[in-house]
């Protein structure tokens, strides 16, 4: 009996059939004989088929029943159904099972007064890893992330891919909020764990918003948008962390993609600037260079912070054009300045995961005139967490043509002396927080000695940022820091203002 193909028809009495599989389906047809019914109706056979039988009596007293094998189609018509209820790369539930899932949840809720939690969460980083290691490798990553997400959850949660690198997490049976902060964190914890994916070692991160059922929403939609509402407060807040919903948090995303909308428009419109600020010999006081900072001057909104606009930024893909902007405007505007004082520019861990920065910073060179050597770019030990062969191949190319490297924020992260080992920068920046807590902190002072030490021994300068006062210049100074950053020298200024000259070295600074 071939699958899909019809078995016959078959009319007379049930003791004829000799065939054992057809004398168990005529068994099942008792009762509609005997009852002169007709019906049709699916039947699974002890070989693991099923029939699709329709039944008909006949006006004879006979009857009339007719047999086809749609195993094939049941199992097609199953698979299409789990197919439509299903990620078809992580094999994860989708939003449509997911939220079937949610308004049963809310069912139980409303009967037995049951609390239950979603966890919205994307994944930190992942859009550098599709962009500079390739599709395959992304894809290969978001299933890894689905296992462990597995992993962390009990069989009575669900967890749900919602597209591209988001998921989210049904838990079932919270009984307070702890028990989702707790997951939460677990969450954090296991996914930002390294990945081998293809060869490549691979560092991401997770954010994660928060909204518990029933006070956070009455439905599936209203519930998913609210946990989506805190996830952008958590990528806010500095991602690599969880926010709970809280009322007014609509608002603010409202707020944001406002100025998403408008951050679009702002390049081409000419409302971004860039500010200077000093960079200040500790031994004489001299200038020794300035750090290019970016300034918005939104037309409504006035000033709009770097850390409210950089990221979207990043988000949205205006990183790059953007961060080339700042450098061709940097780079022409310094061109101008005393050939001792230097520019440091930032760059964004997206820029340097491009393989045509080293070109754009040669052809900004070249069209402004300065030389590669007053030119200092500044990034953070977060563009080692990719492809550290692509990112130390493109400093290399960038310093053997004279530019000079430093590392921005040096101690806030978990790495930063090893990637000293990895690269000879130029320079090592003391992040502001250590600054701040000279004279607070005992151990502080011992810390920036042990920092300024490191530098001189490794040949690399060191500058402190943040400083305020006197005495933090002071304690810095007998350290054994070389340069210094920070209001006590020098608010960020638009170059117009960088009008007076230095009596020692002809540089330009804030009036």
């Amino acid at each position: 009996m071939a699958p899909g193909a019809p078995i016959g028809s078959i009319a007379g009495p049930l003791h004829a059939c000799q065939h054992p599989i057809l004398r168990a389906v005529l068994a099942e047809q008792r009762p509609l004989i005997e009852a002169r019914k007709c019906d049709t109706y699916f039947q699974e056979l002890a070989d693991g088929r099923t029939l699709a039988i329709s039944h008909q009596p006949t006006e004879e007293a006979g009857w009339v029943a007719t047999y086809e094998d749609v195993t094939e189609r049941r199992r097609v018509e199953a698979r299409i159904a789990y197919m439509a209820h299903h990620d078809a790369l992580t094999d994860l539930p989708n939003r449509a099972l997911l939220c079937e899932r949610i308004e049963h949840a809310f069912a139980r809720a409303h009967r037995f007064g049951e609390v239950f939690t979603i966890l919205y969460m994307d994944l930190d980083r992942f859009k550098s890893v599709n962009d500079t290691l390739g599709h395959p490798v992304g894809d290969g990553l978001l299933k890894a992330v689905a296992d462990r997400l597995r992993g962390c959850t009990r069989d009575t949660d669900l967890v749900a891919r919602m597209g591209g690198d988001e998921f989210a997490i049904l838990q079932i049976g919270a009984e307070s909020a702890s028990d989702a902060d707790q997951l939460a964190e677990r969450i954090r914890e296991v996914v930002s764990a390294p990945y081998q994916v293809d060869g490549h070692s691979v560092i991401i991160g997770t954010s994660i918003g928060i909204a518990i059922a029933p006070d956070s929403g009455v439905s599936a939609d209203q519930l998913l948008k609210n946990a989506d509402l805190a996830l952008y407060r958590a990528k806010a807040d500095g991602r690599g962390t969880h926010r709970f919903f809280e009322a007014g948090m609509d608002e603010e995303l409202q707020t944001r993609r406002l100025i998403e909308l408008d951050l679009r428009k702002a390049l081409t419109a000419g409302e971004f600037e860039v500010f200077y600020q000093p960079l200040v010999r500790l031994s004489d006081g001299a200038i020794t260079g300035y750090e290019a900072l970016l300034r918005w001057h939104h037309p409504e909104r006035g000033f709009i912070p770097p850390s409210e606009f950089v990221p979207i930024a990043e988000e949205i893909g205006l990183i790059v054009p953007l961060g080339e902007w700042v450098l061709r405007q940097a780079c022409g505007q310094a061109a101008n300045w005393d050939s001792a004082i230097k520019i440091a520019v930032n760059l964004s861990p997206i820029q340097l995961r491009s393989r045509d920065l080293v070109q754009v910073v040669m052809l900004t060179l070249a069209s402004s005139g300065l030389a590669a050597t007053r030119l200092e770019l500044e990034i953070t030990e977060s563009v080692f967490l990719q492809d550290n062969e692509l990112t130390l191949s493109i400093l290399h190319d960038l310093r053997g043509f004279g530019v000079r490297i430093a590392m921005d924020d040096f101690g806030t992260g978990y790495s930063s002396l090893s990637y000293l080992r990895s690269f000879p920068f130029d320079k090592i920046k003391l992040d502001r927080s250590f600054v701040r807590d000279l004279g607070v902190r005992p151990d502080s002072i011992a810390i920036v000695q042990s920092i300024a030490a490191l530098g001189a021994n490794l040949g690399m300068t060191t500058i402190a940022e943040g400083i305020e006062t006197e005495e933090q210049m002071e304690r810095l100074r007998e350290a054994g820091f070389v340069e210094g950053q920070g209001y006590l020298f020098g608010r960020p200024q638009p170059v117009r203002q960088l009008v007076t000259q230095s009596a020692r070295n002809g540089a330009p600074r804030a009036a």
